[in-house]
């Protein structure tokens, strides 16, 4: 393959290796035996290097999400943005006919024009969803009408294929608290928010670039339909902690020259090259067309039946191994510790790495893709499995770094399985040697005052675990006993009461705060401007042209929002992300006119903000865990003069 790309025209060798992309995929333990014959026997240098500064160091004080993660709602895959409403009846035997509009976006490509009804719009995986879509059909589920339509042959939900602003990390959440030591997770988590500053076998000397138009280097202004460069410092640090001694080369753009010569002087100077990116089937995948001519034998295996980490690319070039990890972090990051670690500590001298493993109850059911073995980031609790384990998983998708940086550990799906049902008792492999089970374990809805009280739980050494689900996701989790409390704010249209009318036996409610619910608006929107939140929304509803943002189904929020709307599904209803930070990068970024959030919120993003009602977010307690040491350390903390200082001052008001 390497020496007919030499002798081709480029534009051919690109068509060929296009269609060559993913024809055969490999096992895990195939395309690994192929990487290591084709490196080993290799004799081991020596000498004396130096561990990077931050890394093994503890932070000296908390660490707050300055930003959302990710800064705007965007594709989990390559397909054309939609209404949701416009393909629910679409099918292999009645498809629907959409008009496509006149762009396409890629990753780091701000939308121009707004997704009307019967119509859609080309978009690549990470791309940021165009105002007016709430879904994304994969390219698969479609067939071309023409040189400017579409038919979409399955119906889609709405959210379906996307990420959602604040998703992963939400502005205002605590990142790491005081006294972690830093590893590449965190590494990882401090990039993807961009905060820049916080005698032996001789290292293996490995470059990592990173490659897209899209990215930036934390402490550089976050652009519009930009994201901080999370994978070249998380790659970096994860090639230190393992052995390797890291040289960061920054990130090419999709240029294949430039990208081409970066990769020919990292060979040059070091003895194994990593990139993150490019490995996909997107019109910028540079660096597999590269790899054929910068020597033999080139391509080992591209494409493994892995999820994440399908794309995962692995070459030799004149002994030198050659990595090409997929984009999003998760995928890099699962395939790097799977794929790539054992080869790395093989070249630095060091013994395997040891996984250590665990059974855990799975408490919800996990859907699965057939035809590749799955593994899902998981995060364990108490509760009553075999050891005594409960396997939350992540639920955040491989363009979430949090799913790496805050799981314990990982579980497989058979490529046979489409899921794995609730109840299911499963091996869990652990990223650590022993199990990390938190002191204090909180399940439901998710609210940055609880980071408040909870810090000084962690001031005094005591581990916090807490999940975010949503309020009803918290009150099952409660009443399973699979958690100490259960935040929640959920209103009772026949008492008129929040939280009290949804405890079951068992349970208890412990008052925590209220925050204003409330109407979110850009400032200067003539439509808004000076009513009230009932007038604010028939002002709304009467203009076709005003877009709301709505909440998930089981959200406390949602429940106000439907009873303000009264029957009506206004443009933009199905457009349901499942946080307050998402409702308002929604209206800040003009994707939607108006939604419903907290005033703490509305506020850190400079929007106007309508009042609407004050909402009491409660605790369910279990009653049967009250008495443990770090239960009654949080409500010792809740009741502080301290916290409720702090609540006040981000626009809390304690109960």
């Amino acid at each position: 393959m390497g020496s007919g790309m030499t002798m081709n025209p480029r534009s051919q060798d690109r068509s060929a290796l296009e269609q060559e992309q993913f024809l055969k995929i490999l096992s895990r333990e195939d395309a690994l035996a192929r990487f290591e014959a084709a490196l080993f026997p290799r004799t081991i240098p020596s000498e004396a290097r130096k561990l990077a500064d931050a890394l093994g160091a503890a932070l000296a004080e908390d660490v707050t999400a300055p930003i959302d993660v990710p800064p705007f709602d965007r594709s989990n895959v390559d397909g054309f943005a939609v209404r949701s409403a416009d393909v629910v009846a679409a099918g292999e035997g009645a498809p629907v006919r959409l008009a496509l509009n006149g762009e396409t976006i890629h990753c780091g490509t701000a939308p121009t024009l707004q997704v009307a009804a019967g119509s859609a719009t080309a978009i690549a995986t990470g791309g940021p969803l165009p105002r007016g879509a709430d879904a994304v059909v994969m390219v698969e589920h479609t067939q071309p009408a023409g040189s400017d339509a579409i038919e979409v042959r399955r119906a889609t939900s709405p959210g379906q294929f996307v990420s959602y602003a604040g998703s992963d990390i939400a502005r205002g959440e605590a990142l790491l608290r005081v006294g972690t030591i830093i590893g590449s997770r965190e590494i990882g988590m401090l990039a993807a928010c961009g905060i820049a500053e916080v005698n032996v076998a001789r290292k293996p000397r490995v470059a990592v670039i990173s490659t897209g138009d899209e990215l930036v280097q934390p402490g550089r202004p976050l652009t519009p339909a930009a994201i901080y460069d999370t994978n070249g410092a998380i790659v970096a640090a994860a090639i230190d902690e393992n052995g390797g001694e890291a040289i960061f080369l920054g990130a090419i753009p999709d240029d294949e020259a430039k990208l081409e010569a970066a990769m020919r002087n990292a060979l040059a100077d070091a003895d194994m090259l990593v990139l993150s990116g490019g490995t996909s089937k997107g019109t910028g995948d540079l660096s597999h067309r590269i790899i054929g001519r910068l020597g033999q034998p080139g391509i080992i295996a591209h494409g493994v039946a892995l999820k994440p980490g399908k794309p995962l690319c692995l070459a030799v070039c004149d002994g030198k191994p050659v990595v090409i990890l997929p984009g999003f972090p998760t995928s890099a990051m699962f395939t790097f510790h799977d794929t790539i670690v054992p080869v790395l500590r093989r070249m630095a001298g060091l013994p395997p790495r040891s996984d250590a493993k665990v059974n855990a109850t799975v408490p919800v059911r996990i859907a699965s893709e057939l035809g590749r073995t799955e593994f899902v980031m998981v995060s364990l609790v108490e509760g009553r499995g075999r050891d005594g384990l409960i396997a939350y998983p992540s639920g955040k998708g491989s363009g979430a770094i949090t799913s790496f940086a805050q799981a314990d550990g990982f579980l497989r799906i058979d490529a046979l399985a489409d899921q794995m049902p609730a109840g299911t008792e499963a091996e869990v492999t652990l990223f650590t040697p022993h199990v990390r089970v938190p002191d204090l374990v909180i399940v439901g809805s998710h609210c940055t005052g609880l980071d408040l009280v909870t810090a000084q739980l962690a001031h005094a050494g005591l581990t916090v675990r807490s999940i975010a689900v949503g309020s009803l996701g918290g009150l099952a989790a409660a009443r399973r006993g699979e958690c100490d409390l259960a935040p929640i704010h959920l209103f009772d249209d026949r008492s008129e009461a929040y939280n009290t009318p949804y405890l079951v036996e068992g349970l208890e409610l412990v008052p925590g705060w209220r925050r204003m619910q409330g109407i979110v608006f850009r400032k200067g929107d003539k439509r808004f401007e000076g009513l009230g939140a009932k007038d604010a929304v028939a002002a709304a509803l009467a203009d076709r042209a005003c877009i709301m943002v709505n909440r998930n189904q089981g959200a406390g929020t949602r429940i106000l929002i439907d009873r303000l709307l009264g029957g009506a599904r206004p443009e933009g209803y199905w457009n349901q992300p499942r946080s307050h930070n998402a409702v308002a990068a929604a209206v800040a970024q003009h994707r939607a006119d108006w939604g419903m959030t907290i005033a703490p919120v509305a506020h850190a993003v400079g929007l106007g903000f309508i009042p609407l009602a004050e909402e009491h977010y409660d605790f369910a307690l279990v009653t049967a865990r009250k008495d443990r040491p770090a239960v009654r350390a949080f409500l010792d903390a809740l009741a502080s003069n301290e916290a409720r200082a702090a609540l006040e001052r981000a626009g809390f008001r304690p109960a």
